[in-house]
C-alpha cells in the first residue's frame, strides 16, 4: 500500500550520501533508494516526504550505508509553498499511470479473438503494476483515480469474456459449470508443499481470481459450501496418474496452455516423482527457501506465488514450435 498522501505536510527527509566504493554495496543501496520511492534532489542527495515509514526506511539505509563504507547524513527539511510544489513534482507518477491506462484499454482489441484466460492473466499483471506504482505514489491525483477506475472497469469486461451470456449455446453448459466455482471458498490441508501451493496459485490466477484459499489441519472439517482440493476425499485430489494441479488443469480446460502444462510437469515430478524434469530441482530450492523465510501460511503462499508467476511468464514467452 502507499505510504499515504502528504497533504498539508511540508516536512521532508533528505539523505545526503557518499556511497561506498564497493560496486555491489553501491548497487544494493541504490536499489533500496528506488524501492523506497526516493527522488534524486541533486548528486548524492535523495528526498522523500517525511512519513513514519519513510523515516524508518531512510534511517536503516543510512546505518547500512555507513556500515558498508559510505557516509550518510539524514536531514529534516521544512519547505515553503513553492519548494513543496517543486519537491512534489519530483514524485509525479502521471506518465506511468497514463501508460498503464493505455495498456489496459488495449486489451479490448483481444475481445472475441484472444483466449479470455490470457486476457485475465494480462490484467492481473497490470493490476500488480498499478499497485506497485501506487505503493510509491505519495500524492493523490486524478490520473491515479483514472487508472484505478480503468482497471476496475476492465475487470468487469474481462469477466464477461470469461463468462458470457447464454447466447453462446455451444458452451453454455460448460460456462454454467465453471461459474459454480466463482467467488468460492477453497480449502486444502497442511503441510503446504509443491502440489498444494501450485494448485492454490492456479486457482487464484486462472480459475477463481476472487476466491479465498484457506489451509486446515487433517482433523479440520471444512464448511459444506467450500471447494476442497489437494487431499484424499477432496473434490479435486490426486488420482492414480495425476497430482491435484493436473486434475485442476483438466477440469477447467486449462491443459492446452503450454506454460501451465510445463509447470504441471515440474509439480508432478516434485510431488510423486516419475519423469525427471530439469527445472524441478531449482523450483524445489526456491520453495524450500520460501518455507524458511515465511512467517506463516499466507506469507508462504505469497512468496511461492511469485515463483509460479515468474515460471508462467518465462514459459509463456518462450516461442512454441
Amino acid at each position: 500500500m502507499a505510504a499515504g498522501p502528504v497533504g498539508g505536510n511540508s516536512n521532508w527527509l533528505v539523505l545526503v550520501a557518499h556511497l561506498p566504493e564497493d560496486a555491489s554495496a553501491r548497487m544494493r543501496i541504490l536499489r533500496t533508494l528506488e524501492s523506497l520511492g526516493c527522488a534524486m534532489l541533486a548528486g548524492g542527495a535523495y528526498i522523500l516526504p517525511d512519513t513514519p515509514a519513510a523515516r524508518q526506511g531512510m534511517t536503516r539505509l543510512a546505518v547500512h550505508a555507513t556500515a558498508s563504507g559510505g557516509t550518510c547524513h539524514l536531514l529534516n527539511v521544512t519547505a515553503d509553498a513553492a519548494q513543496k510544489l517543486a519537491f512534489a513534482a519530483l514524485f509525479d507518477r502521471g506518465a506511468r499511470y497514463r501508460e498503464l491506462v493505455k495498456n489496459i484499454e488495449s486489451l479490448r482489441i483481444g475481445f472475441g479473438v484472444s483466449d479470455p484466460t490470457t486476457l485475465s492473466r494480462t490484467l492481473i499483471k497490470l493490476r500488480r503494476e498499478f499497485e506497485s506504482i501506487a505503493a510509491l505514489d505519495f500524492f493523490p491525483s486524478e490520473v491515479r483515480d483514472r487508472a484505478s477506475s480503468a482497471i476496475e472497469a476492465m475487470e468487469k469486461e474481462v469477466r464477461k469474456q470469461l463468462f458470457p451470456g447464454d447466447h453462446d449455446i455451444s458452451s453454455t453448459q460448460e460456462l454454467r459449470e465453471r461459474q459454480k466455482f466463482f467467488r468460492r471458498v477453497w480449502v486444502t490441508r497442511r503441510p503446504l508443499w509443491a502440489d498444494r501451493l501450485a494448485s492454490a496459485w492456479l486457482i487464484r490466477r486462472f480459475i477463481d481470481a476472487e476466491g479465498k484459499v484457506f489451509w486446515g489441519d487433517r482433523d479440520h472439517s471444512p464448511p459444506e459450501t467450500a471447494v476442497t482440493f489437494g487431499f484424499d476425499g477432496a473434490m479435486f485430489c490426486n488420482t492414480a496418474t495425476q497430482v491435484t494441479y493436473e486434475v485442476l488443469l483438466e477440469s477447467f480446460g486449462l491443459a492446452k496452455d503450454p506454460a501451465l502444462a510445463r509447470i504441471a510437469a515440474i509439480i508432478h515430478a516434485l510431488d510423486i516423482g516419475g519423469q525427471p524434469v530439469p527445472e524441478a530441482a531449482g523450483v524445489e530450492t526456491l520453495l524450500q527457501g520460501a518455507q524458511r523465510r515465511a512467517t506463516g501460511e499466507e506469507h508462504l503462499f505469497a512468496e511461492t506465488e511469485k515463483t509460479f508467476d515468474l515460471l508462467y511468464d518465462a514459459y509463456f514467452e518462450t516461442p512454441q514450435a
